[in-house]
């Protein structure tokens, strides 16, 4: 295979994920090029690039989802390749083919390895003869009601209604009985038909209180593929994540070599190349089912990378110009903790609602193993028309305990006003019992959290810290002598070299 030395990249969204690549490819020696839509313009990842150009309004229609702008961008300034970030057109087949009839190249997977994973039911069709554990359930989608409740009913209820294309939560429904069946199965459909275009569900047995555990893959256009351990994504709202961690707190080092040779057997099932996650639940008694892969770059790629060392990103570029991985299975071994929490501008008090504003104070937190991806500066405002995430957080240590440690301590530097964020609910959710011993699922949120958490853990902290402000004045009250009486100053200079 020819290689392709990549020179110029078109990053194809905003925000961190564009800074996170621009990064990288600046120390490959490979120029950039941003874009951004009209409410984007003040971004840093457009100051950043090596050149950067409007696309459109801020709706991303207009903007970030105009395939056909973007290539033309490329041919017109000289681009050679295209990275999608994660989210707008990173998992889209369709653009994917453009871009290389187009002359580019797509910094992610195959078309084909998109279309096979980008549906549900197509990608339990594409692992069923590879050994992959799967999830009781439907092999197509529910065409005949009768027949689809048969199928529940001897799976046995619960069961979970799911939309074979997208995901979020969306045309998902959770049924309890027989009797509620068909109208879950018809909400589900309206829902999927709205969402994705496509109406199409299938069923599961609901697994009621599992852990989300994903492995990262890589794989070359040689058909080598690598697994780099797992990531922990079990704390979650509204079907998607919050807190992230690697490694896993409860995989024993046997389960997870099964679980990551697993997950490269799904990905040889699609020819798979490029970065990739497979998703895995995992019951209480540590079976784990797939459940789908994600054919790009994951928002918690971050703690793969800390507990591996290995850039991510730096990886996708070699394998899109054509080079081998410089690694094997057996080189590759776990550095230590790494943690993320998502800081959404969303109010935890108010079920996770966005609370969109304006950055009107924004300091960072600092210090040994603290890494912060965000695309935002103080005084910016948060647009109401993209995700509400401005910033994930992301410590490393050697250990599970020191990371929390470390986690609680840059969640009290991060200094965030003009709206709400996520970062009391991960000072809550770092400081719970659940999480410390590592016995949490995807129910946490729902088991453990309320709005009273927050304004308890608040008034606890306020208690704490006037007390603390009162024994350190009475210690230095104490510890200082009182002023001769003949009104000569006391040298604190003089008091503290004698000590």
């Amino acid at each position: 295979m020819n290689m392709q030395k990549i020179r110029k990249i078109l990053v194809a969204n905003r925000g961190e994920i564009a800074l996170r690549v621009m990064r990288t490819a600046r120390e490959m020696g490979i120029q950039t090029i941003a874009v951004f839509s009209e409410a984007d313009r003040l971004s840093p990842h457009v100051r950043f690039a090596d050149e950067a150009f409007c696309i459109g309004p801020p709706p991303s229609n207009q903007s970030y989802l105009r395939g056909d702008n973007l290539i033309r961008l490329c041919l017109e300034h000289g681009a050679d390749a295209i990275h999608p970030g994660y989210g707008f057109l990173s998992e889209n087949a369709a653009f994917a083919r453009a871009v290389e009839q187009a002359g580019l190249t797509l910094i992610g997977p195959s078309a084909a390895s998109m279309d096979m994973m980008g549906n549900k039911l197509s990608a339990k069709h594409a692992v069923k003869d590879f050994n992959i554990p799967m999830i009781p359930g439907t092999e197509g989608a529910i065409i005949d009601l009768d027949e689809a409740r048969k199928v529940a009913e001897s799976i046995g209820f619960p069961v979970l209604i799911k939309a074979a294309a997208g995901g979020g939560g969306k045309g998902m429904r959770i049924v309890d009985n027989k009797l509620e069946f068909d109208e879950q199965c018809k909400l589900a459909q309206n829902e999927a038909r709205s969402a994705f275009g496509d109406d199409a569900v299938f069923i599961e047995k609901y697994i009621a209180s599992p852990r989300h555990i994903e492995i990262q893959i890589m794989g070359d256009k040689y058909g080598e593929v690598l697994y780099l351990f797992e990531r922990e994504c079990s704390i979650q709202r509204r079907h998607q994540k919050l807190v992230e961690e690697a490694p896993s707190s409860c995989l024993t080092p046997a389960i997870r070599k099964t679980m990551g040779e697993a997950a490269v057997r799904v990905a040889q099932a699609c020819n798979y190349y490029g970065a990739g996650t497979v998703e895995f639940l995992v019951d209480e008694k540590l079976n784990f089912y797939f459940l789908e892969m994600n054919t790009r770059l994951q928002v918690e790629h971050p703690v793969t990378e800390m507990i591996t060392g290995l850039d991510l990103v730096e990886m996708q570029i070699r394998v899109a110009q054509g080079e081998k991985l410089p690694i094997h299975q057996e080189d590759l071994k776990i550095n230590g903790h790494s943690l993320e929490l998502r800081i959404c501008a969303e109010d935890p008090a108010n079920n996770f609602l966005p609370d969109i504003g304006k950055l009107e104070r924004y300091i960072r937190p600092q210090g040994p193993g603290v890494r912060v991806d965000d695309g935002f500066e103080q005084g910016m405002e948060v647009p109401v028309m993209y995700d509400p995430m401005i910033a994930k957080l992301i410590v490393h240590a050697p250990t599970r305990d020191k990371a929390i440690a470390r986690m609680l301590r840059a969640i009290s530097e991060y200094d965030i006003r003009g709206f709400a964020t996520t970062l009391p609910f991960g000072a809550f959710a770092f400081n719970h019992e659940a999480f410390r011993s590592g016995q949490f699922d995807t129910q946490f949120i729902a088991r453990y959290f309320t709005p009273d958490s927050l304004q308890n853990k608040a008034a606890e902290s306020a208690e704490v810290a006037a007390i603390a402000a009162m024994l350190l004045a009475e210690s230095n009250k104490k510890a200082l002598p009182q002023p001769a009486t003949s009104g000569q100053p006391v040298s604190l200079w003089k008091l503290s070299r004698s000590r």
